[in-house]
């Protein structure tokens, strides 16, 4: 764990290994953080906070939030997020015909209105 000058951390926070965080961070009490978590400077974390592993932080966190992801965000949004690429690779081939479909059509109505 690496704390930076002019750090403040609450009590009963729980950091875990390789996490980092960057000068004048303030971390409220009863957070929890993940293993590679790392928190750029002048930041406000606030109380009951849980960031997940991996995390990159470059925003203060309210209260009671919990946090995914680089860049960390909420983690329903996250959630989403990870669905989404999951899915990618169909969506992908979906649009690409997609776009196979609509250029035949404008062909044939090309060719029709001849």
């Amino acid at each position: 764990v690496q704390i930076a000058h002019n750090c403040e951390i609450g009590e009963n926070t729980v950091i875990a290994g390789q996490t980092g965080m960057a000068g004048t961070t303030k971390i409220g009490k009863n957070c929890k953080f993940a293993g590679q978590v790392g928190l750029a400077g002048h930041l406000t974390i606030g109380n009951n906070v849980q960031i997940g592993a991996q995390s990159g932080v470059s925003k203060s966190i309210k209260d009671n939030e919990i946090v995914l992801s680089s860049p960390a965000v909420n983690y329903k949004q996250a959630i989403k997020t990870y669905s989404i690429i999951r899915n990618l690779p169909k969506l992908r081939e979906e649009f690409m015909q997609l776009q196979k479909d609509v250029e035949f059509l404008k062909q044939a109505k090309t060719a029709g209105s001849k």
